[in-house]
């Protein structure tokens, strides 16, 4: 266990910037990429993930403060600190066990694809901490129902195994949307923030039967069409920041200053998504090539990588802008029925605007009503998980706890997929509702997924395929 345990804490040490990259060139090679052109396509992915990783740093370190300026205006003090993902993933990794969820994942991929289950290869195993993150909440949750160290532990990784085969079976539903959004071929994203497209897939048939919301696709090109130079990323993202600067502040310098900081970000973001289309278009030809040469039924394999490929959607930045007096207002209004936190480390919720961009297709109006709609759940369910994050860290990693006084508390506001969490880790502890839930929950999973298929076909003759 040991020997394995720092196998994997050296490859992590790589970052995902390097290690996703070192696959893709070892996949290019596998399917007869020249060694040059692999290599040229990897290290272009790196630049890409690192590109999109500082300028959503960036953005956070601008938005946080003015986050934190508007929780002051309420006066409002929470007890339980949110630690945001990198903290969090940094404290899920000291716990010993997590290792075994790499070969979970990599046995679970293989068994799907040899049986033809799926087509999707999930190469993100960088976000391999989300299943083991997971796992040990669900291990907390069974010890305290009483179930017994060992039945807990199994099924913490029965829980981690049904994330894994969810993840790689929503990388094919979610595949031509991302080739829709992005214009890149054989890609998608297996990542378990997507799976709160169920938590909204009902509003969204709903929302599919107002017209005057399902017929106006008002996205970031309907903007530009519509309101000239107010709808160009660069004015919206410095009016949207003067404005968040404004309330935030109440000074002029400090707003023109966001305003011009989210500008910046605005049109960056789709400068550097262009970098993954140069990087994996020929890679997924050369694996297409690949499948086409050793199967004879017109399979497709799909790489699933991280969400940063959809990064450059001027509607998921857009919301999340928008989400920010959303996620702080909810903070208030939730405290006196359980929420502890207030969203400053997650406050750039991706979590939520992903699935909301997957699912609508960019329909700004229909992304902002359901991530309204998601918010109090991010926030009800890090606050109730606020306990067995803090014993994982007390545990196993006592430092990141420092100076939190004798009490601390911590959480990730914006936790990736907290329905299906909640319902898993609550579920597979025994509490009946919690059981309920997650057959309901799995229920709506294959009513998406049947939903998508059908979308997916109109999609694909919308790409020519």
């Amino acid at each position: 266990m040991d020997i394995l345990l720092n196998v994997v804490n050296y490859i992590l040490g790589f970052g995902a910037a390097v290690f996703v990259p070192l696959i893709m060139f070892v996949l290019g090679l596998c399917v007869k990429m020249k060694p040059g052109d692999a290599f040229i396509a990897a290290l272009t992915l790196g630049i890409a993930f690192t590109g999109m990783n500082t300028i959503t740093s960036f953005m956070t370190g601008a938005i946080q403060p003015a986050a934190e300026g508007l929780a002051d205006k309420t006066g409002l003090a929470l007890t339980t600190v949110d630690t945001g993902w990198p903290a969090m993933s940094a404290i899920a990794w000291a716990w010993p066990f997590g290792v075994l969820c790499f070969p979970l994942l990599i046995v679970i991929n293989i068994i799907l694809l040899v049986t033809n289950k799926t087509n999707t290869l999930n190469v993100d195993l960088w976000n391999v901490w989300n299943l083991l993150f997971t796992a040990v909440l669900i291990n907390y949750a069974c010890e305290e129902a009483g179930m017994g160290t060992t039945v807990a532990m199994v099924l913490a990784f029965v829980g981690a195994g049904l994330m894994a085969a969810l993840g790689i079976k929503i990388g094919d539903m979610w595949a031509p949307s991302i080739e829709k959004i992005t214009g890149i071929p054989g890609v998608t994203v297996p990542h378990s923030m997507t799976f709160t497209a169920v938590l909204m897939f009902p509003f969204e048939l709903i929302l599919e039967k107002i017209p005057a919301i399902q017929n106006n696709n008002v996205d970031a090109k309907w903007l530009r069409d519509h309101f000239g130079i107010f709808g160009e990323n660069s004015v919206m993202g410095l009016i949207i920041g003067i404005v968040l600067g404004a309330i935030a502040y109440g000074e002029l310098q400090a707003a023109l200053t966001l305003g011009i900081q989210a500008a910046t970000a605005m049109v960056l973001f789709p400068m550097v998504s262009k970098l993954f289309m140069q990087a994996l278009s020929p890679i997924s030809d050369a694996v297409g090539d690949w499948m086409k040469a050793k199967f004879q039924d017109g399979r497709e394999l799909y790489i699933g990588l991280d969400w940063p490929i959809v990064a450059g959607s001027n509607e998921l930045w857009v919301l999340t802008i928008l989400l920010i007096p959303v996620e702080l207002i909810f903070a208030v209004v939730l405290a006196p029925i359980g929420n502890t936190v207030l969203p400053f480390a997650g406050i750039i919720n991706t979590c939520c605007a992903v699935p909301a961009l997957l699912l609508t297709g960019g329909n700004l109006i229909k992304m902002l009503i359901l991530g309204i709609i998601a918010t109090p759940v991010y926030l009800m369910v890090g606050s109730s998980f606020a306990g067995y994050c803090t014993r994982l860290a007390q545990t196993w990693s006592p430092d990141s706890l420092a100076g939190m006084g004798e009490n601390p508390s911590i959480t990730w506001s914006t936790m990736e997929c907290p329905d299906f969490r909640w319902v898993l880790v609550n579920g597979l502890s025994g509490h009946v509702v919690a059981i309920v839930l997650l057959i309901v929950w799995l229920a709506l999973f294959v009513l998406l997924y049947k939903h998508m298929a059908k979308r997916n076909v109109e999609i694909k003759k919308e790409l020519g395929r």
